[in-house]
């Protein structure tokens, strides 16, 4: 299993690689709509045939997560919907304090499910071994640099990630144009 310290720091080369090309801009607000990369013209991998739209798109309410703050999440993706084209943040748990800024050391617990597969790709909760960042830094992806902005210490927030606030082409594990869901506690 890769571990998303060294997913990240590769995702963060390709990220300073394209915004030094001019292929697009990042917006530091909690504007949700999708940037415009070098990502969007990968073409995903050949597939037995077209995938069908279910006819909506999830939301954070179609998103299963058991288990409460600081135990490993149980994250389960439902089958009756596509994955949302824009980020989704939500609060499962409250926290206290002020909330994380960019500049801020944070550590954090995380698991993540690929939506393609449902299938856990990392967890820091399984490690035992806490990931730290500087927000606003650009040493993570730009869905956790949003999803993360105002989390509180001791919360637990839910992120659904689209390709373009991820790994866009893919790369260390993550398949290309996938959508990522997780869970994150600040500690």
């Amino acid at each position: 299993m890769q571990t998303f310290g060294r997913i990240i720091a590769v995702a963060a080369v390709g990220a300073a690689a394209l915004g030094l090309t001019g292929c697009g801009s990042e917006d530091s607000s909690e504007s949700t709509a999708p940037t415009t990369t070098a990502a969007a013209s990968v073409t995903a991998p050949p597939q037995a045939g077209p995938t069908a739209s279910k006819g909506r798109e999830c939301g954070a309410d179609d998103i299963g997560v058991g288990g409460g703050y600081g135990e490993v999440p149980q994250i389960t993706i439902p089958d009756d919907c596509d994955p949302p084209k824009q980020l989704i943040v939500k609060d499962l748990v409250p926290g206290t304090g002020p909330g994380a800024a960019a500049g801020q050391q944070l550590k954090m617990n995380y698991a993540l499910v690929t939506w393609s597969d449902k299938q856990t790709l990392d967890s820091s909760f399984e490690r035992g071994e806490p990931f730290e960042l500087t927000l606003g830094s650009g040493m993570v992806i730009p869905g956790w640099e949003q999803g993360l902005e105002g989390m509180q210490q001791g919360a637990r927030r839910l992120l659904i990630i689209p390709p373009e606030l991820g790994y866009g082409a893919g790369g260390n594990g993550v398949q290309p144009n996938e959508t990522l869901v997780f869970v994150t506690d600040r500690l």
